[in-house]
C-alpha cells in the first residue's frame, strides 16, 4: 500500500497556499493552552499545512489519526520511557497515516517507514520471511533508538533531528556547512541547499503535532479504534496460517492483519 508521505509531498508542490489572515490567532490561543515538547514556531509554512490538513485534506488526516488511536499510546509510552518528545509520537501521522503495510517509493516500510538500512542499522529483522519494519511495536523502539541518535547528533534541536529523519543526518550536515547555519528555517529559506521535500517535510510534521494534539479544536472528530485484546504465543518451528487461524477461531485475514511483519 503507497505511503500517504509520497502523496502529501506531492500534492504540497502543487497545492500549498498562504495561510488565510484568520488561523494564526487560532493556532496561537490553541499552543497558549497546549504546551508542546517540540517548539512549533507560528511561520507561513507551518501555518499554511495547519489550513491544508483541516481543509482540502481533512477526510485523510481525520483516517490517519483514528487509524494511529490504537498505536498512539503504546508509541507515547515507549518515548516517554526512552526520554524523548512525546510531539515525535505523530510523526507516523504524516510517514504512514499509522498503516504497517505503507510502503513508499523508494522502498521504506512501516509505520514509521524504515528504509531497509536504516531499519538492520537499527536491529530491525528483514528477510524472506520477515520484515519486522511493519511490526509497529518493534519498529517503534527502533525509531525511539533512532531519533534518540539523531537528537543526540543535532544537539537536541528537533528541527534538524526531524529534517535529517527525512533526507539522512549526512545531507543535513552537508546543508549546515553549505548553508552556514544549524537552523532549520534559515536552511529551508535558502533554495538548493535543502531537498524541497525536506524543506515541506518538518513544517509539515510540526501541524500534524499541533492538529493531532487537539483535534476538536481544528474540526475533527475522532473515534478511537478499539485495541484488540491479545495474547502473543512465541512458535519454536513455520506453522502455516491456515492452522493457526482454524486453531485460533479467526480468519486468517485476522492473523494477518495482527502479524503485519509476515511476509
Amino acid at each position: 500500500e503507497s505511503a500517504s508521505i509520497d502523496e502529501l509531498l506531492a500534492l504540497s508542490a502543487t497545492f500549498i497556499e498562504p495561510p488565510t489572515p484568520g488561523i494564526r490567532g487560532r493556532v496561537e490561543s490553541d499552543l497558549a493552552a497546549n504546551l508542546h515538547d517540540v517548539p512549533v514556531p507560528l511561520n507561513q509554512r507551518v501555518l499554511a499545512y495547519i489550513e491544508l490538513f483541516q481543509g482540502r485534506l481533512h477526510d485523510f488526516i481525520e483516517d490517519g489519526m483514528k487509524r494511529g488511536s490504537k498505536y498512539l499510546p503504546m508509541i507515547q509510552s515507549v518515548f516517554r520511557a526512552e526520554g524523548l518528545p512525546v510531539d515525535l509520537a505523530y510523526v507516523p501521522l504524516i510517514e504512514s497515516a499509522f498503516n504497517p503495510n505503507a510502503l513508499s517509493r523508494t522502498a521504506a516500510r512501516g509505520v514509521w517507514q524504515f528504509m531497509p538500512a536504516t531499519g538492520t542499522e537499527n536491529g530491525l529483522r528483514q528477510d524472506w520471511y520477515i520484515d519486522e519494519r511493519s511490526d509497529p511495536e518493534k519498529a517503534t523502539v527502533a525509531a525511539a533508538k533512532y531519533l534518540t541518535t539523531l537528537g543526540s547528533m543535532f544537539n537536541g534541536d528537533w528541527h534538524m533531528a526531524l529534517a535529517s529523519y527525512n533526507s539522512g543526518p549526512g545531507r543535513v550536515q552537508k546543508a549546515m556547512k553549505a548553508g552556514r547555519s544549524e537552523n532549520f528555517w534559515e536552511l529551508a529559506e535558502k533554495r538548493g541547499i535543502l531537498p524541497n521535500e525536506t524543506r515541506d517535510y518538518v513544517p509539515m510534521i510540526l501541524a500534524a503535532v499541533v492538529i493531532a494534539s487537539n483535534p476538536a479544536q481544528y474540526g475533527f472528530e475522532i473515534d478511537a479504534e478499539k485495541i484488540p485484546a491479545v495474547e502473543t504465543v512465541a512458535l519454536d518451528k513455520p506453522v502455516d496460517l491456515r492452522r493457526i487461524a482454524e486453531w485460533a477461531d479467526i480468519t486468517i485475514g485476522d492473523i494477518q492483519t495482527l502479524n503485519p511483519e509476515l511476509r
